[in-house]
């Protein structure tokens, strides 16, 4: 596979920051592609990365915080609680919340650090089940069992949901789960449940392949690597 160059990158990242509308904002998905990337993508005025294996999330950090201290990094993929540990001291946004289990323990490590955590809940509207997240009901259970006991979950900042779309053809599937989750994400604004409603701002949806769909469904976050980056290494 032929690197890339930096004017390659700085291309591609014109064209995606070209389409984005409402105030949405690109997540450059760099797992799997080397920090040099990372760089180029910098230099091109990038600053919102998103990793989604620990490891290599933790070197990429430790690698580049120094000269790059602007650089801010998302998780966005499966976590295990057993790693929430290793990025708990520096992490921006936990994006993919996809469990209590988990949840509680992103609390548990945030109190250990000293920080508060920004998180996103992931909601499961896709019709592959080996996809993950809360079903609505379930986040409104969640959301119910936060507001009543708000010193159980302390450590984290809720600022919004992430959802996947369905790996399908069909613009229409695509679009009816993105605005299923729009519809949730409204209807946790409203609902009285948030303790601070004043954060719950973000919707993170959309990949390279259905990141317009996603923002014509009011996306805040798109999820892009592939369209900037190209195949994964």
């Amino acid at each position: 596979m032929k690197p890339l160059r930096s004017e390659d990158i700085a291309e591609r990242l014109d064209k995606i920051r070209s389409t984005l509308t409402g105030g949405a904002r690109l997540v450059a998905v760099s797992k799997f592609h080397p920090a040099e990337y990372i760089e180029m993508a910098h230099a091109a005025g990038q600053r919102l990365f998103g990793e989604s294996r620990v490891q290599e999330l933790v070197e990429k950090w430790e690698g580049l915080r120094e000269r790059y201290p602007d650089l801010v990094w998302h998780f966005i993929g499966p976590l295990q609680t057993n790693k929430v540990k290793y990025i708990a001291p520096f992490i921006h946004m936990i994006e993919s919340v996809t469990s209590e289990r988990l949840l509680l323990e992103i609390c548990r490590q945030a109190q250990r650090v000293g920080r508060t955590i920004p998180i996103l809940l992931e909601v499961h509207v896709a019709r592959e089940e080996t996809k993950s997240g809360f079903s609505p009901d379930e986040l409104r259970e969640l959301l119910g069992r936060i507001a009543s006991s708000p010193e159980t979950y302390r450590g984290i900042a809720l600022h919004g949901l992430m959802a996947m779309a369905s790996n399908v053809d069909d613009e229409a599937v695509i679009r009816g789960e993105f605005a299923t989750v729009h519809r949730l994400f409204d209807e946790i604004r409203s609902s009285g449940l948030l303790l601070q409603p004043d954060l719950f701002t973000e919707l993170s949806m959309g990949m390279s392949g259905d990141y317009p769909l996603a923002l014509r469904e009011g996306a805040t976050l798109v999820r892009v690597g592939s369209a900037i980056f190209g195949d994964r290494a």
